[in-house]
């Protein structure tokens, strides 16, 4: 999870940002500080006729480019401070690839690991309610986030829908096709961030095919990443999951890895694999390495091992501050959490303008816009990234920020 220091990396990383945007002071103060924090408290019944109380929270940093975007985590370490944090994140990354949101972010501290169906049910309906005064179709749309998936937000539809007295399918995004998800949602993530990744095979001169890739994380992003890259012709040498870490530098049978991943619950025993630990395969020989799990997974303590030519943020903010630096050191190309997981914002972008036309595209029409959006928001960063003389990091950053800010500017102050 995210270190009680991640909105203070947030905001030096703006300080350094704005020596090149400049910004007038009023504006730059506006982009340090989120627009409104909501904690609620949440009684939920147990299964065993306890109620137990839970914290949540709704932030929304920034709505000058249009209505609030950001996901839902169930974690039992979830903060405040974490939430402000990728909300902030959102903000930029919403902007970087030029889709009409402001950035938002919302979790509870809970273990859904320890808790019944219905548990996390009620626990749902019960946050929904609670921050049923800041979300909607037109003012602040969540989706999935950490251990949150469609049946959550399909919870969140209805249970939004019936404060309202009518069906609200746009109020959320990432939910179950049937009730008004997009097509191409569930790997939308996963598909940008390959589309950008292939974008920078080509820039570097890369060979694409038998590229050596590490994945940390083999969840959601994780595994659709692999299967993507796998029947691209690129190794996937090195898998990690929250239980253990595999590496075979001659390459991985991915679907004999998610055979015995369905049977075990884990990557553990794996037979055809050496087992090792996340950070050692942090270190391992790799061409691309792709962090799709928790923030922080990068740090000064492993980002000395690292000998990947390119590193693609598959998670948020899973790079801390100090191993950045260490790493545009060394050389390593960075494609950054804002630009190379924003496939899934994209994603959600259309499954909110179709539930609001109540009109549905085809999945290849998904996937070719979405291409086309990846592609266009890569080589904007790389331009300026080559132009000013930056890492890929700072370009982004000064993309994202600098079109808040304008919009920011535009609209003024009220009152």
């Amino acid at each position: 999870m995210t270190n009680n220091n991640s909105f203070q990396e947030v905001l030096d990383r703006l300080e350094n940002v704005n020596k090149y945007l400049n910004l007038p002071p009023a504006i730059y103060n506006r982009m340090r500080c989120p627009r409104r924090s909501l904690i609620v408290s949440l009684p939920v019944r147990m299964d065993n006729g306890e109620v137990r109380y839970f914290e949540g929270y709704r932030v929304h940093y920034n709505t000058a480019r249009g209505p609030a975007k950001g996901g839902i985590r169930y974690h039992p370490n979830v903060t405040l401070n974490e939430i402000i944090t990728l909300a902030a994140l959102m903000t930029w990354k919403c902007a970087v690839v030029d889709v009409p949101f402001g950035g938002a972010k919302g979790g509870v501290a809970c273990d859904t690991t320890k808790m019944s169906r219905d548990e996390i049910k009620r626990l749902t309906r019960r946050y929904t309610y609670e921050i049923a005064m800041l979300i909607g179709p037109e003012s602040d749309i969540p989706a999935p986030d950490m251990y949150t998936n469609e049946q959550v937000m399909a919870w969140i539809m209805d249970t939004y829908s019936t404060i309202k007295g009518y069906s609200v399918p746009g109020v959320v995004t990432g939910k179950p096709v049937c009730i008004g998800g997009s097509l191409g949602r569930k790997t939308a993530t996963s598909q940008g961030l390959v589309t950008v990744l292939l974008e920078t095979v080509k820039h570097l001169g890369l060979p694409q095919t038998g590229l050596a890739i590490s994945i940390i994380g083999f969840g959601n992003v994780g595994e659709a990443a692999a299967d993507i890259l796998y029947e691209k012709g690129m190794r996937i040498v090195g898998l990690a999951d929250s239980k253990a870490a595999i590496y075979n530098p001659k390459g991985l049978d991915i679907k004999a890895v998610k055979k015995h991943k369905s049977d075990k619950k884990s990557l553990a025993g794996f037979k055809d694999a050496e087992e090792v630990s996340v950070d050692e395969l942090v270190g391992l020989r790799c061409d691309v390495l792709i962090p799709a799990a928790l923030e922080g997974q990068i740090n000064s303590k492993n980002a000395n091992n690292v000998k990947a030519r390119i590193i693609a943020e598959g998670a948020n903010d899973p790079t801390t501050r100090e191993a950045d630096a260490i790493l545009n050191e060394k050389g390593v190309f960075i494609l950054p959490d804002i630009l190379a997981n924003a496939g899934g914002v994209v994603v959600s972008y259309f499954e909110w303008v179709q539930d609001i036309q109540r009109f549905f595209w085809q999945e290849d029409e998904i996937q070719k816009k979405l291409e086309g959006i990846m592609i266009k928001a890569f080589k904007h960063v790389l331009a300026i990234s080559q132009d000013k003389k930056v890492d890929m990091r700072t370009a982004a950053m000064i993309l994202g920020v600098g079109r808040v800010a304008e919009a920011s500017a535009v609209r003024g102050l009220y009152p």
